[in-house]
């Protein structure tokens, strides 16, 4: 991949990448680094990377193997001394269609937050399947070969995340 697609990877994808980045990172500090970091090993491997409709799962399979080894380092690290991470709970600010009412916008900026506050809830290894399908709009292969685990495992992630959701937000979704 020469520098121009790569540059143009970033116009296009760039956007849609960050947005993963923070909602799996949590923190914009965090996702600011994670996207930098996710990048910076596109730059690296740019001559591995094929301009080809793969690319943006491929920029995403970094992001999730750069995050997954941080949060492995933390880990090791906890075990060793006990550590308190500082977490920055700022949310991307969520955009309202213009065309509701004012009331309107209000109850669904809160019913989406309230589901990004379940999504966030779940754990890990089923919310980053959920980002990366609802989100990014990835089919389940896809996801399979960005985290490198058969398709079936995907879809018994996703269903048990979806049944977690179901459960924890019916209040909301009915009411």
């Amino acid at each position: 991949m020469t520098k121009q697609e790569l540059e143009a990877c970033i116009n296009e994808y760039g956007k849609d990448i960050y947005s993963f980045c923070r909602h799996l990172a949590g923190s914009q500090q965090e996702a600011d680094d994670l996207y930098q970091d996710t990048f910076l090993k596109a730059v690296e491997l740019s001559e591995k990377i094929n301009a080809t409709d793969q690319t943006k799962s491929y920029l995403l399979s970094i992001a999730v193997g750069i995050w997954k080894n941080r949060k492995r380092k933390f880990a090791w690290r906890k075990r060793i001394a006990d550590i308190q991470s500082i977490v920055d709970e700022k949310d991307v600010p969520i955009c309202a269609p213009e065309e509701f009412s004012p009331e309107q916008q209000v109850l669904g900026k809160e019913k989406q937050e309230l589901v990004r506050q379940a999504v966030g809830r779940l754990p890990k290894q089923l919310q980053v399947i959920v980002l990366l399908f609802y989100m990014e709009d990835l089919s389940t292969r896809q996801i399979a070969g960005i985290l490198k685990i058969p398709a079936g495992t995907v879809k018994s992630r996703l269903y048990q995340a979806r049944k977690r959701l179901e459960k924890e937000l019916e209040d909301v979704l009915n009411g």
